[in-house]
């Protein structure tokens, strides 16, 4: 059972915010949104005793992370064996500008969860997962394409990471200037703001002439 999007985040010490404690937030649903609007994170782990980060695509369904990958993947091998991992999940709003070098800032919303990871090993749970993962990176996908064969499914592997113990952090705003260099006016202050947007789709090279680019591709907006 989910919990419910306005439950409080945890407050372990993993998910304790210490730096910027002001930009913590602890509503489940501003972590929900988080990953909805991005589309890479990034899976920590440890391999053979030495650090390991990769980024990857991912899903989510209710309070369940799925990621996917090929079944050779070390760092997924790794995950699957029931060691503990970190996902990281960044999105970039703007650069912002201070009137001082040292207060010179990003707008931010973040997510670091600490889990975990079960692999998903049963085929049509399996098939579920992936669906969550692939309508989530490409919305509409999943009923237009051919759906992964038996031989497909076995090469790829998934794991569930659990979202219970997660932090966020948010910021937004203009820069936080000392009253003396406000004073001074020297230099220009605000925030540049940072966007992602969707160019116009371009059909492989051996589509067969005369296809029109089908409506839940044309539907993609900027998250």
């Amino acid at each position: 059972m989910n919990p419910s999007p306005h439950a409080p985040l945890s407050a372990t010490d993993r998910t304790r915010v210490r730096r910027g404690s002001h930009r913590a937030v602890t509503d489940r649903a501003v972590l929900w949104q988080v990953l909805d609007a991005g589309l890479v994170c990034h899976l920590s782990t440890v391999v053979d005793g030495s650090p390991l980060v990769l980024p990857t695509g991912y899903g989510r369904d209710g309070d369940t992370l799925y990621l996917h990958g090929s079944t050779g993947a070390l760092s997924l091998r790794t995950a699957a064996a029931g060691v503990e991992v970190c996902v990281a999940v960044t999105l970039l709003d703007g650069l912002v500008y201070a009137r001082s070098v040292f207060n010179h800032s990003m707008n931010y919303r973040s997510a670091v969860v600490h889990a975990t990871a079960v692999p998903v090993l049963d085929p049509p749970a399996k098939l579920a997962a992936l669906r969550v993962i692939t309508e989530h990176l490409t919305p509409g996908s999943w009923d237009h394409a051919r759906p992964p064969t038996d031989k497909e499914l076995a090469k790829t592997a998934v794991l569930a990471v659990d979202l219970a113990e997660a932090a966020v952090k948010v910021r937004a705003g203009g820069p936080g200037d000392d009253e003396a260099d406000v004073a001074a006016g020297t230099a220009w202050a605000g925030v540049l703001p940072i966007r992602t947007v969707y160019g116009e789709p371009v059909p492989a090279a051996d589509l067969e002439p005369g296809r029109p680019v089908p409506g839940h591709v044309t539907a993609a907006r900027p998250r």
